[in-house]
């Protein structure tokens, strides 16, 4: 771990408005700040979501979080982004305004895969979509600045974590600028974000100015230029797209600091000066130079390298900053923050939170809150690295746990304090819920250590995979007075799981609830690869652990796998093979995952530039095969969902196409049948629907004698008027 200095959540003096009463929610009005006896807010707070004061959902973290630290926060949600009007709800705030989308990423909570819109929103009173623009965070910060145009604006949250430097958007598949400048916010917070917002906070309390806070890890801002007195690497000197110098490479992503101890380095913004003997001793003062905004747009492979050493730049105990030029201006980014220690981690999960929704929506059900109601986060960050997932770029690598008691004492309060608990824990959990205490056996090793992945492509020799610590929490969990079940519903890493057999019989004796969800992903070593996966021979030694432990227990429950479609590296074969296996298995999919690029991710890259950046990237490097057209997708979906008669016309002529006619037809080893049992499915349906018409119009008429009304419309067309859909 680094060994920056860094103050303690607890340890900061608290802001004078700590004399003010805890609030009971945060206030989203003017009359509930006059109940509190406030004149006006310190920060305000602006999120896409419904307000739940619950700790699952992250501005509530934030805003107990700041309470804490003595401030008056209030929260506007969802608010009306049409005029500036709702942004001036709460008046003008003393310190900033906050700005987040929520939760999620704006456009992944309104768009699926397939870039079709949701009816749905879960973080939403009620369920239904509409209720935030696309780019939220643009939106509100553009609102923000209308209404009070002087006030300070610090943009957070997942959003704006994913973007916060240039990146590839799928929705307009395009490269767009860093969200910072098109926000027009004044300084950007990456990650969960607790420890810089707090030092923000206090900074803007004592008069400080957002030039004055450049030195705050975990941020994003904007730059002239160079300062003085900073050594810059430019990173095509380091990993060069194209024909690469014979330079030693500092992102050998392993520890050895011979290696990664010798850099090219130009001070101040200049031309290459000198190589640098020990460039760790400047790590402080040293900042790496990235293709700029307008390079990267108009070239897709400088594009993946850019994502490449951004990747190799996450670890805290070695990372250094970045800068990227956006037209005249350079954006820059801190080195990312330091985990919080256990008991700040406690300390955060401690502040006075509800645990359910502020009282203005009344009885309007938000589906995501009654998801985690009776849910407990025990830890954050994942060491996984898997290419298409985001939990890494946002929280980081290093895990942070929370504390048995801290833990535990959560699970009482929602016993005690929760309506409508029934005695169940939904999730003891986390971004992998069985990551809660693994770490690297060597605090030396883990600071110096450039692996993206701690589990690819095997568990790492360093890496503690004792999971004692949570089998005893789940033991002492499940012992709770007034607790019937804890169960499990994060993620499970089970090439993890399999090192330690007493953690999965814990798990699969007392915390599954019937069937557990797993993600192989995928059963051949091409797709595997791309995502930095295991092999499918992990999740059978899993599964074979779960049987033997089911079988013992007495109970039946089953495995669920989990595999994603069209992901980059993926043939037209590997899906084949998928779905024979899948067959084989007697696993029938209701519903499929269909890669999803999302800002930033290793595999977005591999998608937007058909080139590895989990290697070296340049011009004559391997290709990656990518799925992009809406055909070939669709194929790839209904591979998986080989079962479904619907998808057999389309599988059948891939088949023919792949000259694999082998798989076609009736028997074991055969994919789908002939066309004539297809024919003989269609009639078979067109003949039951025909017999449930009759029946239907045979109980029209017995109700029709018995009640004397008229009888029922029972034609197969359509009303000519719809029912008016609800507004949104």
């Amino acid at each position: 771990m680094s060994t920056t200095t860094t103050t303690k959540l607890f340890d900061y003096p608290k802001y004078w408005a700590e004399c003010y009463p805890t609030a009971p929610f945060l206030p989203m009005s003017r009359d509930e700040m006059d109940t509190l006896g406030w004149d006006s807010c310190d920060i305000i707070l602006v999120t896409g979501d419904a307000y739940v004061d619950h700790p699952s959902f992250g501005m509530a973290i934030i805003g107990r979080l700041l309470e804490s630290q003595g401030f008056r926060v209030g929260l506007i949600a969802q608010p009306d982004w049409k005029s500036k009007t709702a942004f001036e709800a709460l008046g003008k705030p003393n310190l900033y305004f906050g700005v987040t989308a929520g939760n999620m990423d704006s456009m992944i909570n309104r768009y699926t895969a397939d870039r079709k819109m949701r009816s749905d929103d879960a973080y939403t009173a009620g369920g239904l979509g509409g209720s935030r623009p696309d780019r939220c965070s643009l939106v509100y910060s553009q609102r923000v600045r209308e209404a009070y145009p002087d006030v300070p604006l610090v943009l957070g949250g997942i959003e704006a974590s994913l973007r916060r430097i240039a990146h590839y958007d799928y929705w307009q598949e395009s490269i767009r600028r860093s969200i910072l400048v098109d926000a027009t916010a004044d300084i950007l917070l990456y990650g969960n974000a607790e420890r810089a917002l707090v030092e923000v906070s206090h900074r803007f309390a004592r008069g400080d100015t957002v030039d004055t806070m450049m030195d705050i890890r975990g941020c994003a801002f904007m730059r002239r230029k160079t300062p003085q007195g900073w050594w810059e690497i430019d990173s095509t000197r380091v990993d060069r797209p194209g024909k690469v110098d014979h330079i030693v490479n500092p992102y050998v992503s392993t520890t050895d600091s011979s290696e990664c101890e010798k850099a090219s380095v130009v001070e101040g913004g200049g031309k290459v000066l000198r190589f640098v003997p020990d460039a760790r001793k400047n790590r402080d003062r040293t900042v790496i130079r990235l293709p700029s905004f307008e390079k990267v747009r108009n070239d897709p492979v400088l594009y993946a390298h850019a994502n490449r050493v951004l990747h190799l730049e996450t670890n805290p105990g070695n990372a250094r900053a970045l800068v990227q030029a956006h037209g005249d201006h350079d954006l820059w980014l801190t080195p990312p923050p330091i985990p919080l220690s256990t008991e700040e981690m406690d300390y955060v999960f401690a502040q006075p939170f509800q645990r359910v929704p502020h009282p203005s929506y009344g009885d309007q059900n938000i589906p995501a809150y009654e998801m985690i109601r009776f849910s407990v986060n025990i830890m954050r960050g994942c060491f996984g690295g898997c290419t298409f997932c985001s939990i890494t770029e946002h929280e980081g690598r290093i895990i942070q746990n929370r504390s048995e008691e801290s833990i535990l004492g959560e699970i009482e309060d929602i016993r005690d304090k929760v309506p409508g608990f029934t005695g169940v824990i939904s999730d003891l959990g986390g971004p992998t819920a069985n990551m809660y205490r693994l770490a690297c056996k060597s605090p030396e090793i883990e600071a110096a250590c450039r692996r993206p992945s701690c589990v690819y492509p095997g568990i790492c020799k360093n890496l503690n995979t004792d999971h004692s610590s949570l089998t005893q929490l789940y033991r002492k969990a499940r012992d709770l007075p007034g607790i019937k079940k804890i169960l499990i519903a994060s993620g499970l890493r089970y090439d993890l799981a399999v090192e330690d057999p007493e953690y999965v019989k814990e798990l699969v004796t007392h915390h599954v609830g019937g069937y557990l969800k797993i993600a192989p992903e995928h059963t051949e070593r091409g797709p595997l690869d791309k995502m930095m996966k295991p092999g499918i021979g992990s999740y059978d030694r899993f599964k074979e652990m779960f049987e033997k432990y089911t079988k013992e227990a007495g109970k039946e429950q089953y495995l669920i796998p989990y595999f994603i479609a069209a992901h980059p590296g993926t043939t037209d074969t590997d899906m084949i093979n998928l779905a024979l296996w899948l067959k084989e298995n007697g696993f029938r999919a209701d519903q499929v995952q269909a890669f999803y690029p999302s800002p930033m991710a290793t595999a977005t890259a591999m998608y937007h530039s058909g080139k590895n950046p989990l290697k070296k990237v340049s011009y004559k490097s391997d290709t990656v095969e990518v799925i992009k057209s809406p055909e070939q997708r669709r194929l790839h979906k209904a591979l998986l969902r080989y079962h479904d008669p619907l998808n057999w016309p389309l599988i059948r002529k891939e088949l023919t196409a792949l000259g694999r006619k082998d798989l076609i037809g009736p028997g074991p080893g055969k994919l789908v049948p002939l066309v004539d049992e297809v024919q003989s499915y269609s009639a078979h349906r067109r003949k039951n629907s025909s017999q449930a018409h009759n029946k239907r119009m045979q109980k029209n008429q017995m109700l029709t004698q018995h009640t004397g009304l008229p009888p029922r419309d029972t034609g197969s067309k359509k009303p000519k008027h719809r029912p008016a859909r609800p507004s949104k």
